[in-house]
């Protein structure tokens, strides 16, 4: 069966294509596929914006699809930035600018607290659908650290690794990352 990954983000298909791997005989991103399609992400939680996604996207080619909605939420921000984790700064994906946000305010904040949050949804074509929810908690420091990860990885430091989520290696992100969290629980309803 063939998977199109709704998300250009080349993070999170590594991820992905690393742990779905040998579920699917093959996963492509949407350009791989030949899809030239942009989901309104309008919903209120994760799992909204990852349904409306991987239901267009399956509707439009046929397969089955898998979406995620993901983000950093912070305990002294009432969570937020939340579903607004990749545009935080008012632009989509600038990372530098949307940390640099984060930081600006929690300037002066002692409760760092804070979880990566992530929904997957998979829909397919004959209209059915499943649904998983992984977590991730950790605190925010002031400074970066580590290459590499993406999004706000860098500043999101896992006390029992004692290590930003930018320093531990990919293999070990992917076996506790949010992402990774929902795609195993995912992968029980396969």
């Amino acid at each position: 069966m063939k998977l199109i990954i709704a998300s250009g983000n080349a993070g999170k298909l590594r991820e992905i294509r690393a742990i779905l791997g040998g579920k699917f005989d093959e996963i492509l991103s949407m350009k791989e596929a030949g899809i030239d399609h942009e989901t309104v992400e309008d919903g209120a939680t994760f799992l909204e914006n990852a349904q409306k996604k991987a239901r267009e996207i399956a509707e439009i080619s046929g397969c089955a699809a898998l979406a995620d909605d993901s983000g950093i939420c912070v305990d002294a921000l009432d969570g937020a930035p939340g579903i607004y984790s990749a545009r935080f700064c008012g632009r989509h994906g600038d990372d530098e600018a949307n940390n640099r946000l984060l930081i600006e305010k929690l300037s002066g904040v002692e409760n760092r607290n804070a979880h990566y949050a992530c929904a997957v949804s998979i829909a397919f074509p004959d209209g059915s659908e499943k649904h998983a929810f992984g977590k991730l908690c950790g605190t925010i420091v002031d400074n970066p650290r580590g290459n590499g990860g993406f999004g706000y990885d860098p500043y999101f430091f896992l006390e029992e690794y004692g290590k930003t989520a930018a320093e531990i290696s990919p293999e070990e992100k992917n076996r506790i990352s949010h992402r990774a969290k929902a795609l195993q629980a995912l992968l029980e309803q396969l």
